[in-house]
């Protein structure tokens, strides 16, 4: 067994390899590490003090300028909403409307709604129509209007035009459809219907006196078909209404046609495609498309053929001159106002045709209102 030498006392013991290693003194390194550990810690303060300060320097600037932006969109907003009121509640804005409305308003009252007035003052007095004097009289012309058949009986005529207008209104229904359809010459045929209603009613009269006299146009063409008469068309009341009548059907019929035309067209073209992929006819987009879009002009041109059967004037007053049991209503009117001076009683009567007028026209709008027609 062999014994190990220790080491004497005078030797120093060896370092640790770590130690001696590193190159520093044993205790030297925690030093170093706090020192380290401090320098890190100052700087890591520093730089996040930095950070804070430029943080809120940023974020006081963005304050800032956020604040003034909105500063300045208040303000702005402000002012446009301050002019926007005051040009809202200015008087001069809301008397703009009125200023538009001044010429018309002043037209409608001027010659529309002073005349109504003068001619209902008129209605109760004996006025001639020249003569300052007026002497008041009540309800007496009222009263002789029905009361006296001469001046009733001008109703009856208007019983003719009243029948020609149903014609008209079917005649140009009838048209009005099948030109909306594609059709060769359609377009022709639309300036053929409504050129008679462009024409002037005076010369319509005229030229028509000359087609119903003896020998003249219609006795010409009723000639080239082998009939021969001698009948005088204006001759008797019964012949020279209806021929009256029928003027008034050639003339009006283009003003209805054109009613009807822009109402059947206003139906989209996808519902008649629809309707023909269906298999509907044309009778069935007549009933369930063309007839339900055309109900209020219906109703607007019923209103106006009696309107229009009760005061017709043009034609019958240049052809006959009301002679032969054609005067109508208005002629009547006219004649007791200008050739027999009774302004009185020709305003009494003028007054019972606007009430008749507007009654009927109250009584149709109740039995068939004007509703709103969807068809999609």
């Amino acid at each position: 067994m062999t014994d190990t030498p220790l080491p004497s006392s005078g030797t120093a013991p060896a370092a640790p390899p770590s130690a001696a290693g590193s190159g520093k003194p044993p205790g030297g390194t925690g030093a170093t590490s706090g020192t380290d550990a401090q320098h890190r810690t100052g700087a890591q303060h520093r730089t996040g003090a930095q950070h804070r300060t430029g943080a809120q320097h940023r974020t006081t600037g963005e304050h800032r300028t956020t604040g003034e932006r909105r500063t300045t969109g208040e303000r702005r907003t402000t002012g446009t909403g301050a002019r926007a009121r005051s040009w809202r509640d200015s008087p001069l804005r809301r008397a703009t409307p009125w200023f538009f409305l001044a010429a018309p308003l002043a037209l409608l009252i001027t010659f529309t709604y002073v005349p109504v007035v003068s001619m209902i003052t008129y209605s109760f007095t004996d006025w001639d129509g020249v003569s300052p004097d007026r002497a008041f009289t009540g309800v007496d012309n009222y009263v002789q209007i029905f009361t006296r058949p001469e001046l009733f009986r001008v109703f009856f005529v208007s019983g003719y035009y009243l029948a020609a207008s149903v014609l008209q209104i079917g005649v140009a229904l009838y048209f009005a459809t099948v030109l909306s359809f594609n059709l060769r010459f359609r377009n022709f045929f639309k300036g053929v219907l409504f050129f008679p209603y462009l024409i002037n009613g005076v010369a319509i009269g005229f030229v028509f006196l000359y087609f119903f006299q003896d020998g003249g146009t219609l006795d010409s063409l009723l000639a080239w078909f082998g009939v021969t008469t001698e009948h005088a068309w204006l001759g008797d009341p019964a012949s020279a209404n209806t021929s009256l009548a029928g003027v008034s059907v050639w003339r009006f019929t283009g003003l209805n046609f054109v009613l009807f035309l822009g109402a059947i067209q206003s139906v989209p073209g996808e519902l008649y495609e629809a309707a023909q992929l269906d298999g509907a006819g044309k009778w069935q987009q007549f009933r369930h498309l063309i007839a339900p879009s055309i109900k209020p002009v219906l109703s607007l041109s019923v209103i106006l053929a009696i309107s229009g059967s009760l005061s017709v004037f043009e034609i019958p007053y240049i052809m006959t001159g009301g002679a032969t049991g054609t005067s109508t209503f208005v002629i009547q009117t006219v004649k007791l106002a200008f050739q027999f001076n009774k302004t009185g009683l020709a305003s009494a009567a003028a007054v019972v045709l606007l009430a008749i007028i507007l009654l009927i026209t109250w009584v149709q709008r109740r039995l068939v209102p004007d509703d709103k027609v969807d068809l999609v």
